[in-house]
């Protein structure tokens, strides 16, 4: 294999994703537009066979799937991913057949993109102990953006 192969990497099932630990807020700037926000991350490797290795590809299957970038990057459009059903929301993240329902978006975040705006999507490959709260997540994005860990797309709403 030469150094300039291209690396496939799968996009990960339901069973990878059920590990997945996701937070969602709005940020309502006084001066910046109102953005609504989805952080996925995972647990740290808690399944049998499971390895920070094995974990960090399944996060990087769904980063190319979705095609986001680095997050020192300019965040790309990726297109429009999320359905919105009511109070549920769901996230296409590449798989073919499967899509990652986010939990408790709030009426405010719903609102927001229900009326079109934008929801930035961040994939931080560093391990997210679940139930983290807002200064461990902000903590948390602090490190991953300043380690070149995170990967950034905007996302809209998907129409019918």
């Amino acid at each position: 294999m030469t150094e300039n192969a291209l690396t496939i990497r799968a996009v990960p099932g339901p069973g990878f994703v059920a590990g997945c630990t996701v937070s969602t807020w709005v940020h309502e700037g006084a001066l910046a537009a109102t953005i609504a926000y989805v952080l996925i991350g995972h647990a740290p490797p808690r399944r049998p066979g499971e390895t920070a290795e094995s974990v960090e590809v399944g996060l990087m299957g769904m980063v190319d799937a979705m095609r986001l970038r680095p997050a020192a990057e300019r965040v790309p459009i990726v297109g429009a991913r999320l359905i919105m059903r009511g109070p549920y929301v769901a996230l296409d993240y590449g798989h073919p057949a499967y899509f990652m329902r986010l939990p408790a978006t709030g009426a405010n975040w719903r609102k927001h993109v229900a009326a079109g705006g934008a929801a930035c999507l961040t994939i931080g490959l560093d391990p997210v102990p679940p139930g983290a709260g807002p200064d461990a997540v902000e903590a948390y994005l602090a490190r991953v953006v300043a380690t070149n860990r995170a990967y950034m797309g905007a996302t809209t709403i998907r129409n019918r």
